[in-house]
């Protein structure tokens, strides 16, 4: 028998070291020679989940695989910065969907950050820093006068204005690694900073300049998961609706009132419950999951319909086991997904937890 790495993310009740192999295993399988991570083959890649993926395999100690992950974000970056939507599995040069959504595009910020995190590898970070700054570059473009940020860029170019509250806040989460990666090569970003504080404002006192989507479990969690909300306030936020979104044994839905629990959003959300130090509910949601590992392949289903006692829909996607890697890694100590998901980011100019808002209306 292989003795396990010592890096497998571990987590007692939840995931054994057998369990992390077998899911790191076909995470790796899933991978494309180029480094392309699709929701799985056959279907198409995003650039966001393509990065949440990497993300996992390098909290799993496979950095190679990972660094070919970002390394497929280098070659395939559009010279406005940013990436399609969605690319076609096994044609990568024919995406299927040529708008420009900004949180998809920041998630770089994030990705790269961790890499270094894990890794200390500064040839890399040489190599993506360029890529990161043109990134959130684009992303920038779409902010708005209130702080939030535009959901995307149509195929011709036109500015979508309306802002997603959880895009919004995972760019926040960007611009915060963003700003992380520029202090550690000592090179000033002004502009990101004064961004992060108006965005990080809009989130905390202006839902109204969001659209409308609080049926999804995701605009609840997401304000804590980025960062814009952080202690009491961001404990108050998960027990407000806590009893809408997570069902007892099951996990968390994806959308109320619908009858449907998903491995992403529960995995999310036991990210954002350790962040505010609630382990033992992070630790109680990820266990729940157990019923959506597919303990032949070792990934996990997208979802369950428990009114109906079925899986569904009937695919496993590298994102849904990545963002439980993710979640059993911090859960684990793990110093980089710690590093990235934890509490000392830096905020921005403008806004702080806590404090005034100054320079932000």
């Amino acid at each position: 028998m292989t003795t396990p790495r010592a890096d497998l993310p571990v987590l007692p009740g939840v995931l054994t070291a057998e369990e992390a192999r077998a899911t790191v295993a076909a995470l790796l399988a899933q991978q494309r020679e180029d480094g392309a991570l699709p929701w799985f083959r056959g279907h198409h890649l995003d650039p966001w989940d393509h990065t949440e993926a990497a993300m996992a395999l390098d909290a799993a100690g496979e950095h190679e695989a990972a660094a070919r992950a970002y390394a497929w974000l280098a070659r395939h970056q559009n010279p406005d910065g940013s990436w399609y939507a969605a690319y076609h599995d096994g044609d990568f040069e024919r995406p299927t969907d040529r708008s420009r959504e900004s949180n998809f595009c920041a998630y770089v910020a994030v990705g790269t950050y961790h890499h270094w995190l894990a890794t200390g590898d500064t040839a890399f970070v040489d190599t993506m820093w360029p890529v990161v700054k043109a990134a959130l570059g684009f992303v920038l473009g779409l902010q708005q006068p209130g702080g939030e940020i535009g959901w995307k860029r149509e195929a011709d170019g036109t500015p979508v204005t309306d802002a997603l509250l959880t895009g919004s806040s995972s760019v926040l989460h960007a611009l915060r690694c963003g700003l992380a990666l520029a202090a550690a090569r000592g090179e000033a970003q002004p502009d990101w900073e004064l961004a992060a504080g108006e965005l990080r404002h809009a989130i905390r006192h202006h839902p109204e300049r969001f659209l409308d989507k609080s049926r999804y479990s995701m605009d609840w969690y997401y304000p804590v998961l980025g960062g814009a909300l952080e202690g009491a306030e961001a404990k108050a936020r998960l027990a407000a609706r806590w009893d809408e979104f997570v069902v007892p044994g099951l996990g968390c839905r994806c959308v109320v009132p619908n009858p449907w629990v998903t491995g992403g959003e529960s995995a999310e959300l036991a990210l954002a419950l350790w962040a505010v130090g609630d382990t033992d509910r992070a630790v109680g949601i990820l266990r729940d999951l157990g019923r959506l590992r597919d303990t032949e392949t070792g990934l996990y289903w997208t979802g369950y319909v428990y009114e109906d006692d079925a899986l569904w829909p009937r695919e496993q996607t590298t994102w849904t086991a990545g963002a439980l890697l993710l979640a059993v890694a911090a859960l684990a100590g793990e110093p980089a997904t710690c590093g990235v998901f934890g509490a000392g980011l830096p905020d921005g100019i403008g806004e702080t937890v806590g404090g005034c808002a100054c320079g932000v209306g």
